[in-house]
């Protein structure tokens, strides 16, 4: 009984594969010149959702299968390290603009000091120009006036160090707070929860994936074409999916690339024929205004079919109007 269970079931399933290969061949007979079709996938881009730093987990905020806005926040990486740090840069700051009033201060006092030099100077001067004065009172007093000078002197060079020290602080408070920004993991895009990679707890290196997004507002069915229908394709040619899921709708796409080399065509391809051929694989874009009002019945990964305008000039079959869900 067993084994006439499983040879009913080898049977069904070899029956239901020759019927869709039965289904394709019918269907591409039926097919005018001028359009060409192959089988292939829906596919959309991901979003890796990772952190820059290495560290510690702190929170997820989302799970699989949630819908996110783009700048939704997603995780938060533990801060407790880099906020300390934070406080060091900015008690560093506080510091650098005390030193800049000391600094400042010093100058003042250099210059009191220089204009009393100086009035002192041009005193000792006249006298010994009137003969009251000897010479070695006149050169001590010219040398108390240089000292005067080079003392402002230096202040003054102390200001710009001073200013320099400051940006430097608040240059290591910006880096820090970035640091501490971009441990908040944000949504680049609007998408999908696809998977939750780590969890709350977990310790994670620099570049690691928390959370992977599908970017629903750009699908697309990738599907390979012989060189004879490809290199009469053009860019923006219009185009027809059908899925397997859903085969009474007719989606509506655009050729958006078409390779500039030839491939050998991967397993996904249906038929052996067809995988041992060199074909160009071929991108048919589905516009995102309409992924739009479907966004919760966009899905990744479902099987079918899609078929291009080689000739621009030869109109779509009845069968290949476009249909969409109400």
């Amino acid at each position: 009984m067993r084994k006439r269970i499983v040879l009913v079931i080898i049977l069904l399933v070899v029956a239901g594969i020759a019927g869709a290969a039965w289904w394709q061949i019918s269907q591409a007979s039926k097919l005018p010149e001028g359009i060409s079709q192959s089988n292939g996938r829906i596919e959309a881009e991901r979003i890796a959702v990772a952190t820059k730093l290495a560290g510690r987990v702190a929170e997820v905020l989302v799970s699989e299968g949630d819908w996110v806005e783009a700048g939704q926040m997603i995780a938060r990486m533990d801060t407790a390290e880099l906020e300390a740090r934070l406080r060091q840069a900015q008690a560093a700051v506080l510091q650098a603009k005390q030193q800049k009033l000391q600094a400042e201060a010093v100058l003042r006092q250099h210059r009191s000091e220089l204009i009393t030099a100086e009035a002192e100077f041009a005193r000792v001067e006249k006298l010994y120009n009137d003969g009251f004065n000897s010479q070695a009172r006149l050169d001590t007093q010219r040398t108390v006036l240089a000292s005067a000078q080079a003392a402002v002197a230096t202040a003054e060079a102390g200001i710009p160090l001073a200013d320099a020290t400051i940006a430097a602080a608040e240059a290591t408070v910006d880096e820090v707070q970035s640091l501490i920004d971009d441990s908040s993991l944000q949504a680049p895009r609007a998408g999908r929860v696809q998977y939750v990679l780590e969890h709350v707890g977990e310790v994670v290196a620099a570049g690691v994936s928390i959370v992977t997004l599908t970017d629903l507002s750009d699908m697309y069915m990738t599907i390979f074409l012989p060189s004879a229908a490809a290199g009469r394709l053009a860019i923006g040619a219009e185009a027809r999916i059908i899925l397997d899921a859903i085969p009474d709708y007719v989606i509506p796409a655009t050729v958006t690339f078409v390779a500039s080399t030839a491939q050998f065509t991967p397993k996904s391809v249906e038929t052996s024929e067809e995988r041992e051929q060199l074909m160009f694989r071929v991108k048919l874009t589905i516009a995102p205004e309409l992924l739009a009002d479907y966004l919760d019945y966009a899905r990744a990964g479902v099987p079918g079919v899609g078929y291009v305008l080689v000739d621009q000039s030869v109109a779509w079959p009845p069968e290949l109007t476009v249909r969409l869900p109400e």
